[in-house]
């Protein structure tokens, strides 16, 4: 196999979800493709791994010539709920569903001994000013519903608990043990959002 090939192959295998098979069909359709897709996907690669990065306040991406996020922007998103979420894929779930209407908080994983993964790993540091300054009512969980992410909860309550004003809440049922919020439908999404029970 050519070398150059065999890289990109090698490349696309490396991404979540993606085998070498899949990547190997991708690749071989990007390279035979007659209408530009590949150097299209090249050059919208480009552009995005140099202008999207993190919002300085959420954790979600955002082109840096707009600065904050169209979370963090729009001022009717600003009534005192703030839903805890591990990634990015979760804020798009939930958006999907249009049950929440607050602000988010991307932690950017969970706390994992197995996973070396530490408190400073995580987009933790910054809550409890984001409390104070956007006046945070209610903090809802939105984590998987596994060890890690109760452990992270627990920690992220602790290191906040200072807080008197401010309620936690977790999603409710709906959620089974071990779940993950991408792979629940919108109606158990909704169901879980409004039977949410206070920790």
């Amino acid at each position: 196999m050519n070398s150059k090939i065999e890289k990109l192959i090698k490349q696309f295998a490396k991404l979540p979800r993606l085998g070498s098979r899949a990547a190997q069909r991708i690749v071989l359709s990007l390279l035979q493709d007659k209408t530009g897709r590949a150097e299209n996907l090249a050059n919208a690669l480009l552009d995005a791994a140099s202008t999207i990065r993190p919002c300085p306040v959420c954790g979600v991406l955002t082109d840096t010539n707009v600065g904050l996020c169209e979370f963090c922007r729009d001022a009717t998103r600003c009534n005192g709920q703030l839903c805890v979420v591990r990634d990015l894929s979760d804020v798009w779930t939930l958006e999907k569903s249009a049950i929440f209407h607050g602000r988010y908080h991307i932690l950017g994983g969970l706390l994992s001994g197995v996973a070396g993964t530490l408190p400073d790993d995580l987009n933790i540091a910054g809550l409890a000013n984001r409390i104070r300054q956007e006046n945070i009512t209610e903090i809802i969980f939105a984590l998987p519903n596994t060890i890690e992410g109760k452990t992270t909860q627990h920690y992220v309550m602790s290191i906040i608990d200072a807080a008197p004003d401010v309620r936690f809440s977790e999603l409710a049922s709906g959620v089974p043990l071990g779940g993950d919020i991408d792979y629940l439908d919108d109606g158990t999404l909704s169901l879980a959002f409004g039977g949410r029970r206070e920790l």
